[in-house]
């Protein structure tokens, strides 16, 4: 008996500003593990509490040597996410870590469906990512943000951490 293929696709028509983020946790140190480890509970919490949004979660395994584990998310909009990264638990977690990352390193990458794309690294040892062949420069000023990376136009909530905090 011929099995039969079964190919399908999706209508994203009812989603016309859908956003799709990859993000990433790397150890870079031993002492990371304990941090990498850590963040599991937090964002299965927060994941559990159904952020308003955020469509989809995936948790993604990118490399168990060194240990860098991730997730991609499927959220409704980029306001949606910049409201849900702007609150809690999100902004302690990343004021937290700009302040100390523990041995890890951090990278996000977001695709809009509207056009786009803008990225984050933080302490991330490796050229991964758009990284691995656009031009890299600092995130400052204008490179600071999500929104101003993606050149979405509008007013940002406040950050939860400052530029200036970060770069003294």
């Amino acid at each position: 008996m011929e099995k039969q293929l079964l190919r399908e696709t999706v209508d994203l028509s009812g989603y016309p500003d859908l956003v799709v983020l990859y993000l990433g946790m790397r150890v870079n140190v031993f002492q990371g593990l304990a941090t990498l480890l850590g963040f599991g509970t937090k964002i299965s919490e927060a994941v559990k509490g159904a952020p308003d949004g955020l469509l989809a979660h995936e948790p993604i395994v990118y490399s168990l040597f060194p240990p860098h584990v991730g997730m991609r998310q499927y959220w409704r909009d980029f306001e949606s996410l910049e409201r849900w990264s702007r609150s809690e638990p999100h902004r302690l977690w990343w004021q937290s870590f700009l302040r100390d990352p523990k041995g890890t390193g951090f990278w996000h990458e977001a695709y809009f469906r509207r056009g786009g794309m803008e990225a984050v690294y933080v302490n991330m040892p490796d050229q991964s990512g758009f990284r691995s062949f656009a031009p890299v420069c600092v995130a400052k000023g204008p490179m600071f943000s999500s929104r101003k990376r993606a050149g979405l136009g509008g007013d940002a909530p406040p950050a939860p951490v400052q530029e200036q905090e970060i770069y003294k």
